[in-house]
């Protein structure tokens, strides 16, 4: 049984909790109230010394940074389906996870943490910042999702869980960026039954 440090409102957590449950992999969720602060206990930094969730626990194995997680499990499992073991197919998926974490993240956190979550506190040039890069990164997914259903193919895999967390915590802000094809394919995504059973209770 995998143990799994959770917010609900982290876009990093669900990314995990999607692939657990579309897996099927037994884990227990541990809360961590960031609201409140408990990410930044002495207790949970000795877990995690990032100050982050999620972290993952499997046995002796202390695993943070939510792709490395997606990867780790992908590979201890085998689920070829959602981490291909073709190379260049692989190497597709790669791209995407760290084009999620290095260009989109950043300003999904500009945007949606100053925006939604500190309100009349939020820093305006920090949302304005991340607004203009998302201006800048819609039109690369809407193109680099070409014909195809999913980010590298016919079918989702672990990138597509990735980017559309972070999707999902623009659309608390209403900063989903604008494309035919970024509509049609998160709401695909919206249909797995593993990436709506990571979301949290409204």
């Amino acid at each position: 049984m995998y143990i799994l440090y959770h917010f609900p409102y982290s876009q990093h957590a669900r990314r995990v909790v999607s692939l657990l449950e579309a897996a099927g992999l037994p884990y227990e969720l541990r809360h961590v109230d960031m609201a409140k602060g408990e990410h930044l206990s002495a207790a949970y930094l000795a877990t995690n010394p990032n100050h982050q969730v999620p972290t993952l626990l499997d046995g002796d194995l202390k695993l943070h940074e939510s792709n490395a997680i997606l990867r780790y499990l992908c590979q201890k499992h085998a689920l070829t389906d959602w981490y291909p073991s073709d190379l260049a197919h692989r190497a597709r998926v790669d791209q995407w996870l760290d084009w999620n974490q290095c260009r989109l993240s950043p300003a999904v956190i500009d945007v949606v943490r100053n925006k939604v979550f500190l309100g009349d506190k939020g820093d305006k040039a920090a949302i304005e910042r991340g607004e203009a890069r998302l201006r800048e990164l819609g039109p690369i997914l809407e193109e680099g999702l070409g014909a195809d259903d999913f980010l590298t193919g016919a079918k989702s895999t672990i990138a597509d869980l990735s980017v559309a967390s972070n999707l999902f915590q623009l659309g608390l802000a209403e900063a989903i960026p604008p494309g035919e094809r970024i509509a049609a394919w998160y709401r695909r995504i919206g249909a797995l039954e593993g990436f709506r059973r990571s979301l949290p209770r409204q």
